[in-house]
């Protein structure tokens, strides 16, 4: 392991080197340093002691971190015993024991170190796999909320579009019946206007020809002035039908011009009407692409809602598979406690029969001592079988059977030697 230790450091153990052996084994089984317990243990120095930091030194507070993480250790290699008195004042037969447990142990994850490393894989992959689904699971939730404010917030904006819709479509019907009115208004003055131009064209052409008589009439006025004053009277009576006819008629087209402008507003009031109504063609054409666009909003929205249903289902499928490895390692448990009390049952009769040998056979008193260093590794390994279950469940069955072997070699080994 390169550890530097000598036999004779077993024999009379120093405390110095032995919890420099602990600090090795420490580093290398749990990659526990000093540096990486200082930290912690300044830390709760300070919450215990702030004001007086001198009670508690570095290297005793060093010390009492490595132990607990060193007893810790140390429970998972069979030892359930281990106190501060082994790092203080370290004794031969306990040290044999620790070391040959822990030696043991170290052995032991070498040679499954494939199989720890495959079922920590798969763990690890296992629970990576749940973080990133629990947090796709977060992400889609957060935007299925981002979608439903989207909605709501497009849904008032679709009732305002509507609302202000449905106005424009009642003004635009005002705006087209007060067309209408207004065609029909400008039909009449249209109508009146050119029986008036006839009327003022009739007029003209009657005055132009009673001018003509009286031209032609002129010479035989001279003749007789009784008749020309008659006639003058006559022609001064016509003259002013005929100057208030005309200015009736031009009133009367002052009027129509009046009217015409009239039209004209009109006219230019009824087109301004119209492009109003093609604005509002436009912005109905633009409502019905924001109907649409809103329409495939909520489809796309539907098929996020569909994502995370989709989503929600594959983790309760993982659940249920999680729960059900859960079952058959629970089943591998009670399987390997069975196990462990037949096991337990066979070497309670190793006990024995290594009892009667070492009656019988005294004078090999340290090559029994020897064998039963290696009964208790053996117990040692069936205890690592117990507490590394977990690790190996598609295992346990084939390395019950290796240890079953390897107890009966040893019983042939010793029936041999008996």
């Amino acid at each position: 392991m390169g550890i530097p230790f000598q036999p004779s450091d077993l024999l009379k153990p120093n405390p110095q080197v032995i919890q420099m052996v602990f600090e090795h084994l420490g580093e290398l089984v749990m990659n526990a340093t000093r540096q990486s317990l200082d930290p912690a243990m300044r830390a709760a120095a300070e919450d215990v002691c702030a004001e007086f930091p001198e009670l508690i030194p570095v290297e005793t507070r060093l010390l009492m971190g490595f132990f607990i993480q060193l007893r810790t250790m140390l429970e998972q290699c069979g030892i359930n015993d281990f106190s501060f008195n082994d790092l203080v004042r370290p004794t031969h037969d306990r040290l044999v024991k620790i070391f040959s447990y822990t030696i043991n142990f170290v052995r032991f994850r070498e040679t499954h170190t494939s199989v720890i490393d495959e079922n920590f894989n798969k763990a690890e992959s296992t629970k990576a796999r749940i973080e990133t689904l629990y947090a796709e699971n977060q992400d889609m939730e957060q935007r299925l909320e981002e979608m439903k404010h989207n909605r709501k917030a497009m849904e008032v904006a679709v009732k305002e579009k509507m609302r202000r819709n449905d106005e424009l479509k009642a003004r635009l019907l005002e705006l087209r019946k007060g067309q209408e009115r207004v065609a029909e208004q400008l039909e009449r003055a249209k109508a009146e206007k050119a029986r008036a131009q006839a009327t003022l064209e009739e007029k003209t052409e009657r005055l132009v020809k009673a001018r003509q008589e009286s031209e032609k009439l002129r010479p035989y006025v001279l003749q007789s002035p009784a008749a020309l004053q008659n006639a003058l009277t006559e022609l001064s009576d016509n003259l002013m039908r005929d100057k208030s006819q005309i200015d009736l008629l031009e009133r009367r087209g002052r009027a129509l011009q009046t009217s015409g402008d009239s039209f004209t507003v009109v006219q230019n009031d009824v087109q301004a009407c119209v492009k109003v109504l093609e604005e509002i063609a436009v912005e109905l054409q633009k409502e019905e692409e924001e109907d649409a666009r809103a329409a495939k909003n909520r489809d796309a929205l539907a098929e996020r809602g569909n994502n995370v249903r989709e989503v929600e289902q594959n983790e309760k499928l993982l659940q249920r598979q999680l729960k059900k490895w859960e079952e058959r390692t629970e089943e591998m448990r009670r399987k390997h406690r069975e196990r462990d009390e037949a096991n337990k049952a066979k070497m309670d009769e190793l006990r024995e029969i290594q009892r009667q040998l070492r009656d019988e056979r005294a004078e090999k008193g340290r090559e029994m001592e020897r064998r039963r260093v290696r009964i208790e590794q053996t117990e040692k390994k069936m205890a690592d079988l117990k507490d590394n279950i977990e690790n190996e469940v598609h295992s346990a069955h084939e390395e019950y059977l290796k240890l079953e072997s390897h107890i009966k070699l040893y019983i042939t080994e010793m029936e041999q030697s008996i």
